[in-house]
């Protein structure tokens, strides 16, 4: 077409598709098209804000590898990962949350009663919990995928001092549907602000902060795989996670617990925690594909 306007340019675009074009992809580029088309006419974009932009997405691109995704931070902080996550979570099962730029694929299997903490220092948590269906039902041999930081703050990923598989495990529910490990108290922490992501964020007069949390995937055969994160209720940035992750119901308490009073049987740690620890209860909820 000759003719392209400003007023026509959008349906052109859409009208330039083939008509093999499968539906679903026609129906996403052409609301693409419009949304994104109308942003630059509401905002009228300047070729110089137009080129920072640009730049921008190809900065984000030079400073990912495999070991840091800053696409999926970027869409992390824009509320993109945590809008896809509510829009497809059914209210029956757990909430989903964001998965984050630093899950390791391919985490060694670990027994259940393993421990996480290993050499380093911070109030033992011992986790317990159950993998249900919404009926109510035990899932036998569902697959937890655990991760969190050190208490540095670091991911694994992001920490040459740490093991790539450090704070890392999968776990195989028994045939009651329960699982359970031993860790180190989670720690809030800043995500990467040192590249485009830091930039947004520091435009916007905004801080990088997280609550602290524990990383899940369950997934059993015949249920959709759930990707979520645990918060306590006590972190001071449970309100303000900069990633927008935060779900009432992930959202549980760290239970006191005495000195003296940790099991006995079960655990890797067992007989080797005298001191005060904590006590997590965590059931994750499938629902049927």
């Amino acid at each position: 077409m000759r003719s392209v306007t400003a007023e026509n340019i959008t349906e052109t675009f859409i009208g330039y598709f083939g008509k093999d074009t499968d539906p679903r992809v026609k129906e996403i580029m052409a609301s693409l098209a419009h949304h994104l088309h109308g942003f630059i006419k509401d905002t009228k974009l300047t070729h110089d804000e137009w080129r920072e932009s640009l730049e921008l997405l190809k900065w984000t691109g030079e400073i990912t590898t495999p070991e840091r995704n800053e696409f999926v931070l970027l869409s992390d902080v824009l509320g993109v990962s945590s809008l896809v996550d509510m829009i497809n979570s059914n209210p029956a099962a757990t909430s989903s949350s964001v998965l984050g730029p630093f899950h390791v694929t391919d985490a060694p299997p670990m027994a259940l009663g393993a421990d996480f903490k290993r050499h380093y220092e911070g109030e033992v948590i011992l986790v317990e919990g159950y993998i249900k269906d919404t009926d109510g039902n035990v899932i036998p041999g569902a697959s937890v995928d655990i991760w969190q930081t050190a208490p540095n703050g670091l991911y694994s990923s992001q920490d040459d001092e740490q093991d790539i598989n450090s704070f890392h495990g999968v776990f195989t529910a028994d045939e009651n549907g329960y699982y359970s490990f031993t860790t180190i108290r989670p720690v809030s922490y800043t995500v990467p602000s040192d590249g485009p992501v830091g930039k947004i964020l520091d435009a916007t007069g905004r801080h990088p902060w997280r609550p602290s949390h524990l990383h899940y995937i369950v997934s059993a055969e015949g249920y959709r795989s759930l990707v979520t994160e645990v918060f306590p209720n006590d972190d001071p940035y449970l309100d303000q996670d900069t990633v927008f992750g935060v779900r009432e119901d992930l959202v549980i308490s760290y239970k006191p617990q005495a000195a003296g009073t940790f099991p006995k049987e079960g655990f890797e740690l067992s007989g080797k925690v005298d001191s005060a620890f904590s006590k997590i209860d965590f059931d994750a909820i499938l629902i049927k594909k």
